[in-house]
């Protein structure tokens, strides 16, 4: 009875230390995704620099795009700006997801979408403007719904609506070579 007793306190830290261990050496932008081969999820969303424009699954469907998630507020946003301004040249087609950081009204001033739209335009005139348009996830509803954890994300949506790949991180070329452009090209053909 004492070996048992031994044995079962042992076996579990055994398999806790295999755990952490796993954990240690995985990759955090390399996980699974739940959305991919499904469905863009239901939406009804403002574009960014034209409010009165609602964008839904169903305007942006007929061809493959990239939907990145970031904001100006993110550095590893800003410094993939370039890259993806030198794919949008390639063909590309980019769609922003712009996520806004959520507001404490204690702390922080109550949204503006005037400032905010001029922070947008500065930051892309400056950095390089890789997005067909911009698409305001104020609430971050669209963001939750595709898991998006934080900024930059960017999914591979086909042009039937279907997300088929999904990077945690900034795109750049030893990612867009290495991962994402095969998927792309793979469903941007008739």
């Amino acid at each position: 009875m004492r070996k048992v007793l031994f044995y079962i306190p042992l076996s579990l830290f055994l398999l806790l230390t295999l755990f952490l261990l796993s954990g240690l050496f995985s990759d955090p932008r390399e996980r699974d995704s739940a959305v991919i081969n499904k469905p863009l999820p239901a939406f009804a969303l403002a574009d960014l620099m034209q409010p009165e424009h609602i964008w839904t699954p169903e305007k942006l469907a007929g061809e493959v795009f990239l939907l990145n998630v970031w904001g100006t507020w993110c550095p590893t946003c800003n410094a993939e700006l370039a890259y993806l301004a030198e794919l949008r040249a390639q063909g590309v087609k980019i769609v922003g997801l712009y996520y806004e950081l959520p507001r404490d009204p204690a702390f922080d001033a109550p949204f503006d979408l005037a400032t905010l739209q001029q922070d947008v335009t500065q930051k892309l005139a400056q950095q390089g403007d890789p997005y067909q348009f911009n698409i305001l996830d104020l609430q971050r509803t669209l963001s939750l719904d595709l898991g998006v954890s934080g900024a930059p994300e960017t999914f591979i949506v086909d042009a039937n609506g279907i997300v088929r790949a999904h990077h945690i991180g900034d795109i750049n070329p030893m990612v867009w070579r290495g991962k994402l452009a095969a998927v792309y090209q793979q469903w941007s053909k008739p």
